[in-house]
């Protein structure tokens, strides 16, 4: 994020009054509830979701743990785990990994472990729902834990990144931020913005242990932060915070490797260097026909066609966010409706979507809560 620092960043955003008790009309209203995580001491927050109207309505505070950066479920929704960006947990300096059980609309604390470093701001669950994944920016660590009926083990694996890239401000260290999964289930991956590389690991279900498989070199200074794979199975999208672009990459079975099929640049072209922009977040459809990706500091969500066999995107627009740093953006599970956490503007803005087009309406709907940094649908 550059200066001031991230962790600064959350520490001065305004945190607003949420009441602190869960609807009791979740379950007569029958609507679907929807988490956020916010970057507060009131770390996640509950909403119920109207897809009719694409309106958001609070439902307090679901649990009160400190500086959320990301949400995950297990499968079939029995379980949530959150990151937690803090700089000492349990007498140590690292992050929070927590868990809980979902209940009607509510969360019940389950169990809490020390990351692998200070600044956990991203976590990732396997399909078989028994490896949960961490990654550390402030610490430049990633870690892996054994899930078992949704409590989290002492950490299994750990590893401390130490390559750096040449941008001064921003990969003066190694600084991991994401955490995915092969679309096989066979290799890990974590994004490491620090020292511009994806780290490829090999992964035992069964254990949690995660066995060094190589490694994708992004360009020097492009602080890779992300990676999707699309649904045909071998292509993903890894996007580049620092230079706002994002790798279309091949992805290879045999032994997990990732190699650049082209780059896009996301920003328009007389924008460079006007603002201090930097790529975010993606979202692909389930039919994986449209892909879309976030940019702060211009503020915008850019929208493609994905050609289905290939992975190759055709830009249709830029569309407004709604708001300052959309830190997350997700769609409902009608796909009707595009929400955005703006985190700086502490609110989600919800835009109607076309989805024959992909096109998003021009002007939203926006929602408050204090610093949204994740929106979690069932």
């Amino acid at each position: 994020m550059g200066n001031p620092t991230r962790r600064e960043m959350l520490k001065s955003a305004s945190a607003l009054a949420v009441a602190t008790a869960v609807s009791p009309a979740f379950a007569a209203a029958n609507r679907p509830r929807v988490f956020v995580g916010s970057g507060t001491q009131n770390g996640i927050l509950a909403y119920d979701w109207n897809s009719a109207t694409g309106e958001l309505t609070a439902a307090g505070v679901a649990a009160q743990v400190s500086t959320v950066d990301w949400l995950t479920y297990s499968p079939g929704g029995w379980y949530l785990f959150a990151a937690c960006e803090v700089d000492s947990f349990n007498g140590k300096p690292t992050g929070e990994v927590a868990s809980y059980k979902v209940s009607n609309g509510a969360l019940h604390p389950l169990s809490a472990q020390n990351s692998a470093a200070k600044g956990t701001c991203y976590v990732a669950l396997d399909p078989t729902g028994r490896v949960l994944l961490s990654a550390d920016y402030g610490g430049g660590s990633a870690a892996s834990f054994l899930v078992t009926e949704g409590k989290l083990s002492p950490a299994v694996w750990t590893e401390h990144y130490t390559v750096h890239g040449p941008n001064a401000d921003r990969q003066e260290a190694a600084h991991a931020h994401f955490c995915s999964f092969s679309p096989d289930n066979r290799f890990a991956y974590i994004n490491d913005l620090g020292g511009d590389m994806i780290h490829i690991y090999r992964l035992d279900a069964a254990t949690a242990h995660l066995t060094r498989a190589g490694a994708y070199h992004a360009k020097p200074g492009a602080g890779p932060r992300t990676l999707h794979f699309h649904r045909n199975g071998h292509t993903a999208y890894g996007m580049n915070e620092l230079t706002s672009t994002v790798d279309v990459l091949e992805w290879h079975k045999a032994d997990g490797s990732l190699t650049l099929v082209t780059t896009v640049d996301l920003l328009p072209p007389d924008s460079h260097g006007t603002v201090v922009s930097t790529g975010c977040d993606t979202v692909i459809t389930r039919d994986g026909r449209f892909v879309y990706f976030a940019n702060r500091g211009n503020d915008f969500l850019y929208g493609f066609k994905a050609d289905a066999k290939t992975g190759a995107l055709k830009p249709i627009k830029r569309f407004n966010c709604g708001g300052k740093t959309p830190r997350n953006f997700v769609l409902d599970p009608t796909e009707r409706w595009m929400l955005v956490a703006n985190q700086d503007s502490n609110w989600i803005s919800v835009f109607a979507r076309n989805p024959q087009t992909g096109e998003l309406a021009n002007e939203g709907k926006n929602f408050d809560a204090p610093t949204p940094m994740r929106i979690l649908f069932a």
